[in-house]
């Protein structure tokens, strides 16, 4: 029954944790538990008003999700909380809007673990906290063409994985279909061959790759793969990053927009394929980025669609974008990995740019990365939230610094 309105108590669930326990009105901290959950004596939790049925089979064993508990409202709370936590450590606060969180089903890219046991393989997920495999026989994350492979790749597996240890099994959602990418497989046999060929033409697949330890070597690639950003057909090496989901993207690229205003002149750094440099048709970009694949796949793209970007491959971790070049520009946008950019923020808050958009995968180098910038001279104008891994407690965001 739900928690109803009586006074409050010490068991009472007041918020979610960052690794998605409840944490009681005492500071206690209960797994699969909702804000508005009650802890009772017995250590069984009373559901509360918040507290939905998980619609996966595999929760809460499956690494894929942590949230499936919560309803839209509390996992739109946990992740203002998380932002909000990580500002507070750097004696910084900002408006932090409503996150737009993406539907179920709607995860375009995935990564998927394959192993053998004893005649079946099993394909799917880690389970939290563990090594286990949790072979998935439902999933409310994936995008239905990425789930629809799952089965059919349990089929050309059973033939191909080695006797032990794991393969990973990318897939990626492109214009052309889905890429699929196999590692650890060894069968160069002619019977292989064709039944991968086969595979990849019965399923409709833009790209087939397996990697046999000498890295991924397309088997079937009817035409060159691409994933279109800014209304741009960008090649897409195999593995590369793409935004979780479109829905995502969108809400990101709309509010680099927003952000960076009406900026002619926008260095774009950790710029991997274009998300945000082909966002401005209108604008001269500079992209930055130290994955080679990637940049050159943006320059590709961007020369043929005429764009005003010059693309560089360049390590912003040793090489960052000094001041003295920054100041040529009128916004500057970045999208880091998870560790953050601290020493390109170094080099960015000692220059004289008027705006900053900062994309983020991670509130605590955010945090650390916006104490730099406001120490410098910068002012957190906004924060808008974006739940891309659905009922996941990694949580995404955009920013705007301005001087």
């Amino acid at each position: 029954m739900p928690v109803n309105d009586a006074a409050p108590e010490a068991g009472d669930i007041v918020r979610v944790a960052a690794r998605g326990d409840g944490v009681t009105r005492d500071g206690r901290h209960v797994p699969l538990a909702a804000p508005g959950d009650r802890l009772r004596a017995d250590g069984s939790v009373q559901p509360g008003p918040h507290h939905r049925a998980p619609p996966c089979r595999h929760f809460p064993d499956c690494g894929g999700c942590q949230l499936q508990h919560l309803d839209d409202a509390s996992w739109s709370d946990f992740i203002v909380d998380r932002i909000a936590g990580a500002l507070a450590q750097h004696g910084l606060s900002a408006p932090i809007r409503t996150p737009q969180l993406s539907p179920p089903n709607t995860r375009r890219r995935a990564t998927l673990h394959a192993e053998r046991r004893g005649r079946q393989v099993h394909l799917g997920f880690t389970e939290q906290g563990s090594h286990r495999l949790i072979d998935i026989a439902e999933c409310h994350v994936l995008a239905p063409e990425l789930f629809a492979l799952i089965a059919p790749l349990r089929g050309l597996l059973a033939a191909m994985l080695p006797a032990s240890g794991r393969s990973d099994v990318h897939l990626a959602c492109t214009d052309q279909g889905v890429d699929v990418r196999i590692g650890r497989i060894a069968d160069d046999s002619l019977a292989a061959a064709e039944a991968i060929t086969a595979f990849a033409y019965r399923h409709g697949l833009a790209r087939l790759a397996i990697d046999d330890g000498y890295g991924a070597q397309p088997r079937w690639e009817p035409e060159p793969v691409t994933v279109t950003l800014g209304g741009v057909p960008v090649p897409f090496p195999g593995g590369s990053f793409l935004q979780a989901t479109a829905e995502g993207e969108a809400a990101l690229v709309a509010a680099v927009r927003e952000a960076v205003r009406e900026a002619s002149k926008i260095a774009d750094l950790f710029a991997g394929l274009g998300t945000f440099a082909l966002a401005f048709p209108e604008a001269r970009v500079y992209a930055a980025e130290g994955a080679r694949e990637p940049i050159l796949a943006l320059k590709s793209a961007a020369a043929g669609a005429r764009r005003q970007l010059f693309a560089d491959h360049r390590d912003l971790f040793r090489r960052p974008v000094a001041p003295k070049d920054l100041d040529h520009f009128d916004a500057v946008v970045l999208d880091p990995p998870r560790a953050g950019a601290k020493e390109q923020i170094a080099e960015i808050a000692a220059s004289a740019v008027p705006i900053v958009a900062y994309v983020s995968c991670n509130p605590s180098t955010f945090a650390r990365d916006a104490e730099t910038l406001c120490k410098g001279g910068y002012r957190l104008e906004w924060i808008q939230p974006v739940g891309q891994f659905r009922w996941s407690t990694h949580v995404e965001l955009a920013a705007q610094f301005s001087r």
